[in-house]
């Protein structure tokens, strides 16, 4: 077999995997209860080859949950507003926490299997720390604003899927509901910093 159709079969079976198992995270009850052996046969692979593409299942999800952050990351990093670099801090923030509380709400299962994976710290996760990393250098953008670092921790909390999944499917609070009270949450947090009507001085901070 040439070294080209072995890369083509490999990316063939990669995404044959995670579209397998995101129906099984789409339509399973519990996510602790699909195994690497129940993603293998959707996907009609062995077992071998998911370990070989992922290392384990919590490698596997990342790669699904990094498929569904895709889109946002693009807008992150070079976007037009509000989650764009160009955003005054004051908009992006929110920006940046509604699009992570949607990104949750449209992938419930797959966010709670994820921050569920077990392993190192979940705050050292390397997709919390992006995020986090990102929250606070937004929040240190905004003039008389401190404590960054905490800020930035308690505005994740305030998604966490765990959070997220109580409120949506237990408490069945409405989307557009949550989206509210986020987005109110979020100015609140934000209200120790000066007036809002500051808005030309945040645009004008570097």
């Amino acid at each position: 077999m040439s070294e080209r159709k072995s890369r083509k079969d490999a990316a063939r079976n990669r995404e044959a995997v995670l579209a397998a198992a995101d129906a099984l995270f789409a339509r399973g009850a519990s996510p602790a209860d699909i195994t690497m052996a129940d993603v293998a046969a959707a996907a009609g692979v062995g077992k071998g080859t998911l370990f070989r593409a992922f290392g384990d299942r919590a490698g596997l999800l990342r790669a699904l949950y990094e498929a569904r952050l895709e889109p946002i990351r693009a807008a992150v990093e070079s976007g037009p507003p509000p989650l764009g670099p160009a955003t005054p801090p004051r908009e992006r923030v929110p920006a940046l926490l509604d699009a992570l509380l949607r990104l949750k709400l449209d992938n419930r299962r797959l966010a709670l299997a994820l921050e569920d994976s077990g392993g190192t710290s979940p705050y050292r996760a390397e997709h919390y720390e992006r995020w986090h990393g990102l929250l606070q250098g937004a929040l240190e953008q905004i003039p008389g604003l401190t404590d960054s670092d905490f800020t930035a921790h308690a505005l994740l909390a305030a998604v966490r899927a765990d959070l997220v999944e109580h409120l949506a499917a237990e408490g069945r609070v409405p989307r557009e509901r949550l989206r509210a009270q986020l987005a109110n949450f979020v100015a609140k947090a934000l209200a120790s910093g000066p007036s809002q009507g500051s808005a030309a001085e945040d645009r004008a901070a570097p």
